[in-house]
């Protein structure tokens, strides 16, 4: 009878609402749940705020309909509007007597409020007095906000009291205890006196505390190993127990016992046995113990059992550890899903770092996995190919990156592939005609997403060829080069950097070996330079490739014929806007007019592969250096000796000047003059007539501001003063203000992957079913994965025969390392003068308070077009940039202008690509163009105007201009018939 009168009273509860909520309220959850749009949405939550902004404000609400009222503002929340109006009424109700009351009150302070809003501090006073009570729900309670809300200020207040709640009598208030404690330790160093605690409540008899323990205790131990190697073996009894099912059966999840506990210990052991064999000996049971009882057919299970394989690739390594670990992988990569394969993948990938020939046991699962249609499980298989290359493999797996790079139109992901497309191919080519091939695909397919650096590696082994004494070699090597280039040279679009190293080639190695005439390496040049017409860079090279091959054709004794559209090209770049171009234009016209022994002092043979001495010591000035201080000149002070110098100079002029203040003075005083009743015009303060401008810098505009203010403040104080009689003060945002960076620290939470479940019982201990299955007839493979198997997965001894093969020589890892590991530091140094440089403007006037202007600190644009206004906006900003980067390039590399930036100009690099200083340096062996001196009598039948002069230009462009015509660089005849 009893039970039918409560059953009753639940339904009359449940047709008003259920669960002590009202019927408004479930309607108003019913109705935003039957929208259809979020518009309708927003109108329904609007008017449920106006609603509640007019009843919570009665001051006789009855405190059931509060409750509800602050549930509907949690509800609004949730929802992503606003209802901060509501928040003081939770703060108020965590100050209620009644529990329910509370924890609701709690409940929705901790998700409205973070811990740095301004009503934290009227919660303080409420959890000190909670964290007292004697009701251990209510301590809960405010154990959960004060792990939420408390902050870094406001951890000495309630400290104390948690740390005395670690002896609670309750399990639950003692693991909300130690969430605390460890809140306080990620958030404040001034709680490190008590990590000794976790070590004491590792041993607590609840498991749920020994559980919570753990986190603390994990992230300790991924600072410092060392100082909790002696935990190995309570880690290990723990896990032991666990393993054993010895813990409640509350803590089981999918038959498994505790899990979760399991696997943060696993974690942990890992960390702990990294590179020390005592303590790995010490685990090797318990981890087997798990491998054999752990059961696969479950999600949860799976996951143990990748934590296990993670746990033995981490430790001292163990034979029949690694054995059992490569069984399990196999069965990741054997199943129906693509969870358990991405797992089995990932494994497999830490695994072979220890044993690289556990990945030759499954070398068909990892075909499988490679031709998946799954994009995620493909990319992880890319990766695991990645780690496990070598020089027998390695030209099947890079075709196969190269081919999967192709299908893919996702840029990131493209840009990563051809990087390890590269790294892989200098780090393990068999030979150098291979690698070339391989980066022409990569450049062809990738386009400007590959770094500099892979073009000027390549351009380097082309000039260098094998490294070795064996030209004939080397001249193949270059050869075929050239011959590729002038079969991709006709493909309708390349990538600029692709086209740089092109022309590059062409102007070195073109008429090397004498099967291709100039006329034909300059005819594919010029139709480079007219088909990328807009790239400046490549044009840039295309004109130094012409000046290389007209030398070696002069340094051959040959005549030059140089074909019209060359000729074309030339006098349209002669008188073209960038100056880069232009001073590559004239140079060439100089070039050609020499003679053959001019040429070959200014562009020798094959100069490329010279190598340059340098002294850093500058040993060449000693004799300087002994002759001048014998004529008395002062030796060289280091800076800090020379600091320490001029601080002693300061204190003797300061004695000095102390004593001839009181010394005697014989000169007569000064009359006394009538004082003078000061006279205040407006006049005075204005500015313009007391200080002279300065000229504005280059800074940006926070800089600027607070400079500004500054200086104002200072004047101001000194000199200046403002009249603010009858002036009305107002409240208002200060106009300068300097905001003082702030430092965030992000740490990165570690993920476990998720797995699904499988269907199907697999038991990992059963030794005669695995027997039984691997007697049964296996499917039938097909030839090309049998012959794409044993590409990727060799041998050891046939890598050895590879290698040491006398056709395929590596020279890349080998001659380039040290020069890779060199650059780095340079660029540093380098980039750390350039911005000093840059950064050293004249002060900002003191007295012009509107936004600064950057202005640019080196001209690049002729100025004389810039008054016949002859460029567009468009061509002026890329010329800007062009000129702003030649100021911070490194030299010309095949250029002939070695001093151009000592004249005004600036002049790009042709192998430096970018302003990047990392960049091999390619300036070998070349001479500087101010040395190039012409011999009388020497006559060839081309020659070139110097082009018009500066008067001449400005009345042809002012005819032009009267005419209504712009000069286009698309059709230079046209331009040149309207100049006459």
């Amino acid at each position: 009878m009893e039970q039918l009168k409560t059953i009753g009273r639940e339904l009359a509860m449940g047709s008003q609402g259920g669960f002590g909520q009202s019927k408004e309220f479930l309607d108003l959850v019913k109705s935003i749940g039957e929208t259809r749009s979020k518009a309708e949405e927003d109108r329904i939550v609007l008017h449920e705020i106006e609603t509640l902004k007019r009843r919570i404000t009665d001051p006789d609400i009855p405190k059931r309909k509060m409750k509800e009222y602050i549930i509907r503002l949690v509800y609004i929340e949730m929802l992503g509007h606003d209802a901060s109006f509501g928040y003081i009424h939770a703060v108020k109700m965590t100050h209620d007597d009644s529990l329910l009351l509370k924890r609701t009150g709690y409940l929705a302070v901790t998700l409205f409020l973070n811990e740095d809003h301004d009503l934290i501090i009227l919660i303080v006073n409420t959890i000190q007095k909670d964290l007292r009570s004697d009701n251990y729900l209510v301590v809960c309670a405010a154990l959960n906000a004060v792990c939420r809300l408390i902050n870094e200020e406001t951890i000495p207040a309630v400290l104390p009291q948690v740390v005395e709640l670690l002896g609670h009598s309750k399990e639950a208030v003692r693991k909300k205890a130690i969430m605390a404690l460890h809140r306080f330790y990620q958030k404040s160093s001034s709680v490190s006196h008590l990590v000794p605690n976790f070590r004491k409540k590792l041993c607590d008899n609840d498991p749920g505390v020994m559980g919570a323990t753990l986190c603390p205790l994990f992230d300790l131990i991924t600072i410092d190993a060392n100082s909790y190697k002696d935990l190995v073996v309570s880690f290990v009894t723990i896990l032991k127990q666990v393993a054993e099912r010895r813990l409640p059966k509350s803590y089981d999840y999918h038959q498994m016992p505790a899990p979760f506990i399991q696997i943060r210990l696993l974690k942990i052991l890992a960390l702990l046995g990294g590179g020390d064999k005592q303590a790995s000996e010490k685990m090797y049971t318990v981890v087997s113990d798990i491998f054999r009882k752990c059961d696969s057919s479950s999600n949860i299970g799976n996951a143990v059992l990748y934590e296990c394989i993670c746990c033995v690739s981490s430790i001292y390594p163990n034979p029949k550890l690694l054995e059992t670990a490569a069984e399990v992988i196999s069965k990741f990569l054997k199943s129906g899903s693509h969870n358990l394969k991405y797992m089995g993948i990932d494994a497999l990938g830490r695994l072979i770092k220890i044993s690289p020939d556990i990945a030759e046991q499954h070398q068909l699962a990892v075909i499988d996995c490679l031709e998946d249609p799954d994009d995620t499980l493909k990319r992880k298989t890319f990766e695991l190919l990645y780690k496990m290359t070598k020089s027998s493999n390695v030209e099947v797996i890079v075709d196969r990156m190269i081919d999967y790079m192709i299908s893919i139109n996702d840029s990131h992901y493209k840009t990563y592939i051809a990087s390890r497309c590269v790294e892989l191919a200098e780090q393990f080519a068999p030979s150098n005609h291979w690698f070339i091939q391989t980066m022409n695909k990569v450049f062809e397919y990738a386009g400007d997403l590959v770094n500099v650096k892979v073009a000027h590696n390549l351009m380097r082994l082309i000039a260098e060829g094998f490294g070795e004494e064996d030209d004939a070699a080397d001249s193949q090597l270059r050869s075929s080069a050239v011959e590729s280039y002038l079969r991709i040279i006709g493909e309708p679009k390349l990538p600029s950097l692709f086209l740089q190293v092109i022309c590059w080639v062409l102007g070195e190695y073109g008429t090397a070996d004498g099967k291709y005439s100039a006329s034909y390496i300059t005819g594919k040049l010029c139709d480079v330079a007219e088909a990328y017409s807009d790239d400046e860079t490549v044009k840039a090279y295309a004109v130094t490739a012409f000046m290389k091959v007209y030398a070696s054709e002069i340094a051959a004794g040959r005549k030059v014929d140089m074909l019209h559209e060359c000729q074309s090209l030339v006098e349209e770049l002669s008188a073209s806007h960038s100056t880069d171009l232009q001073q590559r234009a004239y140079e060439l016209q100089a070039v050609i007019s020499l003679d053959k022994h001019a040429v070959e002092n200014i562009l020798p043979s094959d100069a490329s592969c010279e190598d340059i001495e340098v002294d850093k010591n500058l040993l060449l000035l000693d004799n300087y250096v002994q002759q001048s201080l014998e004529n008395g000149a002062q030796p060289y002070i280091p800076e800090s000796e020379h600091s320490g110098l001029s601080n002693i100079s300061n204190f003797r002029s300061q004695d000095q000047h102390e004593a001839s203040i009181h010394g005697l003075r014989f000169e007569a005083y000064e009359l006394p003059k009538p004082p003078v009743p000061p006279r205040i015009h407006a006049a005075s303060l204005e500015p313009s007539t007391e200080l002279v401008p300065v000229s504005e810098p280059s800074y940006s505009r926070d800089t600027h501001q607070v400079e500004t203010a500054a200086s104002i403040s200072d004047m101001g104080s000194s000199e200046l003063k403002l009249r603010l009689d009858g002036v009305q003060k107002k409240w208002g945002r200060p106009v300068y203000s300097s905001s003082s960076p702030s430092t965030s620290n992000s740490t990165t939470p570690n993920t476990v992957n998720g797995v699904t479940q499988v269907d199907g019982a697999v038991n990992v201990n059963s030794k005669t079913r695995s027997t039984r299955d691997s007697r049964k007839p296996q499917v039938e493979i097909s030839p090309e994965k049998q012959k794409l198997a044993a590409s990727l997965f060799g041998g050891s001894s046939q890598i050895d025969k590879r290698a040491t093969s006398a056709n395929h020589k590596v020279t890349k890892a080998g001659i380039h390392a040290p020069e890779k590991a060199q650059a780095p530091k340079a660029a540093v140094v380098s980039n750390q003068v350039t911005v000093e440089k840059t950064n050293h403007q004249p002060s900002p006037d003191l007295l012009d308070l509107g936004e600064p202007t950057v202005a640019s600190t080196t001209p690049s644009v002729d100025p004389f077009k810039q008054l016949e206004g002859l460029l567009d906006p468009t061509q002026i900003s890329v010329t800007a940039n062009h000129g702003a980067v030649g100021t911070t390039e490194s030299p010309d590399i095949i250029g002939l202008y070695g001093n151009a930036s000592a004249s005004g100009q600036s002049s790009s690099s042709e192998i430096s690509l970018t302003t990047n200083r990392d960049d091999v340096n390619f300036t070998v062996g070349l001479v500087d163009a101010t040395v190039s001196t012409a011999h009388a009598g020497t006559t060839l039948p081309t020659q070139f105007p110097k082009g018009l002069n500066p008067r001449d230009s400005l009345e042809k462009d002012a005819l032009v201009r009267h005419m209504g015509v712009t000069p286009s660089s698309q059709n230079p005849n046209l331009f040149r018939d309207l100049l006459g």
